[in-house]
């Protein structure tokens, strides 16, 4: 009993440590900026408190169930030879969790109601959730023949370019911003899992150089599919269209009633991926669940803290982000206030991003600590924020957001040919998991809020792709980070040679 009793503490004082940050910007711009009380103070702190605590039990079970699961399923597979089943599990797995992102919805009930209901929530879920099991299933062919990952995504992110052109205004942030939010909080512990599970299996591949990379498939179909969708299907909703609006706070009561609901919506969400896990273990490789009673209660744990986690911020985060955004938008707030405020919130709620917790995590050990998990995550967080403050000012200026993405992205795929190869995968996939479940509401609020209170702004056509920027830079700040260190490595080995 005392040692759980340890372990809580341990895991609750992480969680606190890395939401702090997002506690003390919210706080500065409330008192500074805003200058009144929250609507709900003590909705707001009981939001708070559940994400804590969902955090710590949805991180403890990463460990005891998701990791070794994926990992145990990708040894099987290999160790058989069972190549095509493999690629069927990549498929249904990665599918199935896509299509129960909190973040991914998120983003799909804002898209809708911004759209009138011409791109509808459950038609953007399947479409981009049908991307990434596809993406996902190259991801795994590619660890298998051990080709570097460059000669995939570079010619992935060059039809993204062109399609770009010929998409339709409405959605080329959005599927943008898609492709940043599919592999989150679900999503990228299975991915990350399977790769590295996978790379360890197969003689000859490298855990560190072929294990990472299925997160950054998974992050770039949604942004062909959904562009390839929008040339296709896409028909904009005519002026005056009734908007669909996404359930708010003030139609739940949270009774007790409702709880139970929400936990089993939470349940049914995470169904498919126990599924495709006991049909593999069962049905295919036909034996019997190495560790049951951990898989289970691990599992248990990650649907009571994303449970946790996503009622606290449907209490706490997604009405503050849209109170922040209107009281920065009035009259008598300098916009370097707004700037600041896009910064800080991106830098502190990354910091506290569950999906990146888990690959920073997976990241530190395949390396042997060589990367260290602390100054990963701080260098993504980092570039998160300027990413969002270059998305403000190009919500502010009017710019086509095409004009941005391009140059940024053909400035990743030069990088990827001049950066160490160790670092590459773990850059892009850095790019896939930067926005999840605490990121988006307060993001996609500000976006979309900036678009509607700037004139001449369109919430659909420029209130999408504040993800996407924050997508973009972590990638090329990671990148610039394994350059400048493998730089800094051959000076000081040719200095030690001179002596």
């Amino acid at each position: 009993m005392g040692s759980l009793l340890r372990i809580a503490r341990e895991l609750m004082r992480e969680a606190a440590r890395d939401l702090a940050p997002t506690l003390v910007v919210v706080a500065i711009f409330q008192v500074f900026f805003i200058q009144r009380m929250p609507d709900s103070p003590a909705g707001l702190i009981g939001g708070f408190a559940a994400v804590l605590l969902g955090l710590a039990l949805f991180v403890k079970g990463l460990d005891a169930a998701i990791f070794p699961a994926g990992e145990t399923m990708a040894f099987d597979f290999a160790r058989r030879g069972s190549f095509l089943w493999l690629m069927l599990f990549a498929f249904c797995i990665s599918f199935a969790s896509v299509a129960a992102e909190p973040a991914l919805m998120a983003v799909a009930y804002k898209a809708e109601a911004v759209s009138g209901g011409s791109m509808g929530a459950l038609t953007l879920r399947m479409v981009a959730a049908l991307g990434v099991g596809l993406a996902v299933v190259v991801g795994v062919w590619r660890i298998v023949l051990g080709h570097s990952i460059g000669n995939y995504l570079i010619p992935g992110y060059l039809i993204v370019i062109a399609l770009t052109v010929f998409s339709p205004p409405q959605l080329v942030g959005l599927a943008f911003d898609s492709g940043g939010v599919v592999a989150s909080t679900v999503t990228a512990p299975l991915l990350t899992a399977l790769g590295v599970g996978l790379a360890t299996s197969i003689r000859g591949r490298n855990p560190m150089l072929d294990g990472f990379g299925l997160i950054a498939f998974g992050a770039l179909a949604p942004m062909i599919i959904i562009q390839i969708y929008g040339i296709v299907f896409f028909v904009p909703a005519a002026a005056g269209t009734a908007v669909v609006m996404m359930p708010t706070d003030d139609q739940h009561q949270y009774a007790a009633l409702e709880l139970l609901f929400d936990f089993l919506i939470m349940v049914r969400n995470l169904l498919p991926i126990i599924v495709v896990v006991l049909f593999s273990s069962f049905v295919i490789l036909r034996r019997p669940l190495a560790d049951p009673k951990g898989l289970a209660v691990g599992m248990v744990l990650v649907a009571v803290g994303l449970f946790l986690f996503d009622e606290g911020l449907q209490v706490g985060l997604f009405p503050l982000g849209d109170e922040m955004t209107k009281g920065l938008m009035g009259d008598g707030v300098a916009m370097w206030a707004v700037y600041l405020y896009g910064f800080l919130i991106g830098f502190a709620t990354t910091m506290a991003e569950p999906a990146l917790i888990a690959l920073s995590i997976k990241a530190d050990e395949v390396s042997l600590g060589q990367l260290k998990g602390i100054w990963l995550r701080s260098l993504v967080s980092i570039g998160v924020g300027i990413g969002i403050v270059i998305g403000c000012a190009r919500i502010i200026d009017g710019i086509n957001i095409a004009y941005w993405l391009i140059p940024g992205y053909l400035l990743v795929l030069a990088m990827t040919k001049v950066a160490p190869r160790f670092i590459v995968p773990i850059a892009y996939d850095c790019g896939g998991v930067t926005t999840s479940t605490v990121t988006v509401p307060l993001v996609t609020a500000l976006g979309v809020g900036l678009a509607e209170r700037t004139p001449g702004r369109d919430p659909m056509i420029d209130g999408f792709g504040l993800i996407a920027f924050a997508s973009l830079l972590p990638m090329i700040i990671v990148m610039s980070y394994g350059i400048l260190a493998s730089w800094l490595m051959s000076r000081k080995s040719a200095k030690e040679k001179t002596r």
